[in-house]
């Protein structure tokens, strides 16, 4: 639904930059991230990378539990945004990856990460995307009668309504200081890579960033070329420019295909303007096919497309 209403805005700005600057980059921090990306590709020209912060931060994390500073750390991470795995991760030339599997086979693992832990020992790498978010998108975790679950895995299903009042609070903290013209202003750079790419491409310093790009020529082999994956890319003058990965383990595959299918099938009803591959993306979703039965599923998309209303495209709103 998000990506209903969010890729239509995208694509009015793409137009705008097709007329006045054809040759920029757009750099979108906007999610859902993957469908964004896949369906710009679909219907603009313009040049479009997608920035998550979710591989930086979760290197940061797993170092902290490793007590390894991250600037000592080398990884290499691919996948697709929000389930992205570190297939690599080592300090100074040495494999990390023993050791954050002893924690997750001790069950030592903090409350707030367990879920990630968990998906290491059952998949062998660790996944970018925070343990609550990483729930909803697999059918383990959040089951209906199964609170055994969410207390076991420390599933907080309230966690994002919270953050998003947190960020107001915040956002109305730094309107003040803003707005005060006797407050110092400290301007430092983040670890968010818009700024980083910006100064690659105007003064020629070469530097890795993770972006969010279509998989054009197999960049990841065995993830279809028509969806949009994360992965290392340098960035110079030139531009945004992706490595190629190759082949990623098969079970990392598999489990971003069952995902994949989900971003195909809305971006295919963007694209063509048929209601029933929501229906359709509705119906693969991993964790509401765990939880509802096909007549609740359409039903359930019937009663969101209705209170949707105009912030779809009028050909894919609710049937009268």
């Amino acid at each position: 639904m998000r990506a209903l209403r969010t890729v239509p805005v995208l694509l009015d700005m793409s137009r705008d930059m097709e007329r006045l600057c054809p040759d920029t980059l757009h750099l979108n921090y906007v999610n859902p991230m993957a469908m964004n990306i896949a369906g710009l590709a679909r219907q603009s020209q313009i040049k479009t990378v997608g920035l998550c912060h979710s591989v930086q931060h979760t290197a940061s994390e797993l170092a902290a539990d490793l007590g390894i500073p991250v600037e000592e750390t080398d990884f290499l991470c691919a996948g697709i945004n929000h389930m992205a795995f570190y297939l690599k991760f080592e300090h100074r030339g040495e494999d990390l990856y023993p050791r954050p599997m002893q924690i997750a086979e001790e069950g030592r693992a903090p409350a707030w990460n367990r879920v990630r832990y968990e998906m290491l020992r059952r998949l062998g790498y660790f996944v970018t995307e925070s343990s609550e978010h990483f729930a909803e998108y697999v059918p383990y975790f959040i089951k209906r009668g199964r609170e055994d679950l969410i207390e076991r895995f420390g599933v907080p299903l309230d966690e994002y309504p919270r953050r998003c009042e947190a960020q107001i609070g915040g956002w109305e903290d730094l309107r003040e200081k803003l707005q005060d013209p006797g407050a110092p202003l400290e301007v430092k750079r983040s670890v968010e890579y818009g700024s980083l790419i910006l100064h690659s491409m105007v003064t020629g310093q070469p530097r890795v960033v993770y972006g969010n790009v279509m998989n054009d020529g197999g960049l990841i082999s065995n993830l279809p070329h028509d969806c949009s994956v994360e992965l290392p890319c340098l960035v110079d003058r030139q531009g945004v420019q992706p490595t190629r990965i190759g082949r990623i383990p098969p079970q990392l595959a598999a489990l971003m295909q069952t995902n994949i299918n989900v971003q195909a099938l809305t971006v295919e009803a963007l694209v063509t303007g048929r209601r029933e591959h929501i229906y359709h993306a509705a119906m693969l979703d991993p964790h509401t096919a765990a939880e509802l039965d096909l007549s609740q599923i359409w039903s359930l998309v019937d009663d969101l497309l209705r209170e949707h209303g105009d912030f779809v495209p009028r050909e894919l709103q609710a049937a009268d």
